[in-house]
């Protein structure tokens, strides 16, 4: 035991821990730095702020999210229960039922197959025919139409009042159990990881070949027929997804739950910081701008002083105002350098930390990459997005479980041999073929704010449908070919690095 927990203290870390550590900071750092400032750009310079009000209220939402979820954790476990757990129980299949109630009701209700260019049914809120004392120019309130996305409030709540019953359910189980050990990634742990890639796999593979649209329309030729066969093909397919989803999660949590339970007195005040000084101060922070940002861009509409006014906002109509405004491309510019600067110096304090706080960077690490994940599912939740949404959650989710998985126990035995040449090309040909997949995984959604670098487009064997007289859809199903060849090259080759236990 003495021997094992001096080879965890050590600066030493074997090379395939080394790479996934390595995978999961690029990761983030993809995301922090480049697409999630590059989303905030794109929606503040729209020509329409739907898209930031829902964007900013999806992102603070899941911030406040996940610190409730962190709450809970730290109710339960610091050391012992404060609140009875069955209390969290109930509450927690309370929430879950209520969300998913809202899904159903919002994704099937108040239907209108005329509806161009998308049907919404009830997904937004307010729709364009509620009013509600109007002020600037709004529907209800401030709000323009489809402000708010109740589809994202109950996937929320269905969250939270999941992670709720789970984490209740372990603090029963250690009433009766007093062991505290760190159990390492056991078997049922493997088995969620393995069930959810195999699930995402077949989802992938099935959606290149098979539109959803396009099999709706052989099978309903007519359009409201088509419309509700594609509803209930795409509840199947999404219902498919959420398990895989919902199976990755639990591995995730309960991995987690494990890193975290000998070491608690550490690491549980870690996580309940990067909570509550991270995730519940950027959540607050999003929650507000996006309820207030039409106040706020006729606030700044009137900022005469050395015409700011028209330097940081753009209104299109002056009688619709500040209904038809939206910020420059310099306040676009503005808001982009701070949020990129903020991210880079957070990562650049984990990369200082590394050798003398490593329980922070470890656990920040992982519970922001689940975050992301999660994030990138509940702002894109658009009817044409959350299936290719669910997948890249699902996808992320994997990553964030292996490299909670690799933190302590697994691939962590430094070997004796010499790298040489071979252990050099395992490394950095490792690096390059998991490069390659990520680039043909991202390369697959089709998400508005985002340009594919590898070609595809569903519907290889079914193509989607077109109007009468329209050409036909040019489907590609590239990036999943390579993503599938990547993926198993790169396995292969990290099989036989972890084979050779190269000495560091």
């Amino acid at each position: 035991m003495q021997q094992a927990q001096r080879r965890e203290m050590s600066d030493q870390i074997s090379w395939a821990r080394a790479m996934i550590f390595a995978v999961g900071f690029f990761f983030i750092s993809a995301l922090l730095i480049g697409q999630i400032p590059g989303y905030i750009y794109l929606q503040l310079t729209s020509a329409s702020l739907e898209g930031l009000e829902q964007g900013s209220l999806s992102l603070g939402l899941t911030c406040i999210a996940a610190f409730i979820v962190i709450q809970v954790i730290v109710l339960l476990f610091d050391p012992k229960p404060v609140v009875p757990p069955i209390i969290l129980t109930g509450l927690g299949l309370i929430f879950a039922l209520g969300g998913l109630a809202l899904m159903i009701w919002s994704t099937s209700t108040g239907c209108n197959i005329n509806q161009n260019p998308v049907v919404t049914c009830n997904q937004y809120f307010p729709m364009a025919g509620v009013t509600w004392n109007p002020i600037l120019g709004g529907k209800v309130l401030w709000f323009q139409p489809n402000a708010l996305d109740l589809v994202m409030i109950g996937a929320i709540l269905l969250g939270i009042g999941a992670a709720m019953i789970f984490y209740s359910q372990l603090a029963i189980r250690e009433q009766r159990n007093p062991d505290r050990s760190d159990l390492g990634t056991t078997p049922a742990i493997r088995f969620m990881i393995i069930a959810a890639s195999v699930l995402l796999v077949l989802f992938m593979v099935f959606y290149a070949y098979v539109n959803d649209q396009g099999l709706a329309y052989q099978l309903s030729p007519s359009a409201s027929g088509a419309f509700w066969t594609q509803k209930t093909i795409d509840y199947i397919l999404s219902t498919v997804l959420g398990l895989a989803v919902f199976l990755v999660l639990g591995a995730f949590a309960l991995r987690l739950h494990y890193l975290m339970r000998p070491v608690r007195k550490r690491t549980m005040s870690i996580l309940y910081a990067v909570g509550a000084l991270g995730f519940a101060q950027l959540g607050a922070l999003m929650v507000l701008f996006g309820l207030l940002a039409y106040p706020l861009i006729d606030w700044m509409h009137n900022w005469t002083f050395i015409g700011l006014n028209s330097y940081l906002t753009i209104c299109s109509n002056k009688l619709a105002i500040p209904a038809s405004c939206f910020f420059s491309p310099q306040s676009g510019y503005i808001v982009d350098a701070l949020v990129t600067t903020n991210f880079f110096v957070l990562l650049m304090a984990a990369i200082w930390a590394w050798r003398s706080h490593r329980n922070i960077v470890i656990i920040g690490g992982v519970v922001t990459a689940a975050v992301l994940a999660l994030a990138t599912l509940l702002i894109h939740l658009y009817p044409t997005e959350y299936l290719i949404a669910l997948l890249l959650c699902g996808g992320a989710l994997i990553l964030a479980t292996v490299w909670t998985s690799v933190a302590r126990r697994e691939f962590a035995v430094v070997g004796e041999n010499k790298l040489g040449c071979l252990g050099q090309w395992l490394i950095v040909g490792t690096c390059l073929l998991i490069y390659l997949a990520a680039f043909a995984f991202f390369s697959i959604p089709g998400f508005r704010e985002t340009e594919p670098n590898v070609p595809f487009v569903s519907g290889g064997t079914i193509a989607p449908h077109v109007a009468a007289g329209q050409p036909p859809i040019l489907t590609a199903t590239d990036a999943v070919f390579m993503l599938i060849l990547m993926a198993i090259l790169a396995a292969i080759q990290f099989y036989f690095l972890t084979r050779n236990r190269y000495r560091v």
